[in-house]
């Protein structure tokens, strides 16, 4: 990697991506195009200004970023106009590590016996934000022997979500309250029977437990019939000028 990057730049491609690839998951060979610009003042570099456009290979997978305004609102949109964003956060933490996966047959740390594990468990700090993954209703916050602090969040008819072992949670958020997709609703904690600071993520389909990895969710407003051609417009010159470096 060119070591004169700036480190904000991780921060903005995980963003951009942020709903379709698990920066959790990166691997060897994984790479990255991207014309964005730096702010200067006078010969001083500032930071990071606008990203233009950006290309991730990920697990040999092509994802792009195409810039495109629409209905006067600029979004990012992949190579057959869907919008980068979906309805789903791919991770409810900015910064942490998987440290235990969905299983029907874990073995409990603590109580050293095998059982499932229908959660994620993402290790980080104690007081690293927690984000809900998507827009809803908090329909329970409560404290359990085993979850700890927990909030649980209903999506829609279909989906909920859990966040469990929070340290403390987010001031204003309670039960019956609406939350924004990446809102920080609380903190990573180690409350209830729990190793080490972590947050086991939990995802429910029809109110049962899916593993939070597998779940594929629908893109936003994809670019609409009567944009199209100037979308691909867009397209060509944008892919010309990622394919030019």
């Amino acid at each position: 990697m060119d070591k004169n990057l700036e480190p904000e730049l991780a921060i903005e491609l995980s963003e951009i991506f942020a709903w379709t690839i698990d920066f959790f998951e990166l691997q060897p060979g994984d790479s990255f195009k991207v014309i964005y610009d730096k702010i200067y003042i006078d010969t001083v570099s500032a930071g990071l200004g606008k990203i233009h456009t950006a290309y991730f290979s990920h697990k040999q997978q092509d994802f792009y970023a195409i810039p495109f305004m629409q209905d006067s609102v600029e979004s990012y949109y992949d190579l057959d106009g869907n919008s980068l964003r979906r309805v789903f956060l791919k991770s409810p933490l900015r910064y942490s590590r998987i440290s235990s996966k969905y299983s029907y047959s874990r073995l409990h740390p603590i109580l050293k016996i095998r059982r499932p594990h229908f959660g994620v468990d993402y290790a980080a700090p104690v007081g690293t934000p927690v984000q809900t993954i998507g827009d809803g209703k908090v329909i329970k916050i409560a404290y359990d022997n085993e979850a700890g602090r927990m909030i649980k969040i209903r999506h829609n008819s279909i989906y909920t979500t859990a966040y469990l072992h929070l340290s403390r949670i987010k001031r204003g958020i309670k039960t019956g309250v609406y939350v924004k997709q990446g809102d920080v609703i609380g903190y990573v904690g180690n409350s209830g029977l729990s190793a080490g600071p972590h947050l086991d993520f939990r995802f429910y389909k029809n109110n049962k437990p899916v593993d939070p990895l597998k779940v594929e969710a629908p893109p936003v407003e994809p670019v609409k019939e009567h944009y199209r051609q100037a979308f691909d417009s867009v397209k060509a010159v944008t892919i010309r000028k990622l394919t030019s470096f």
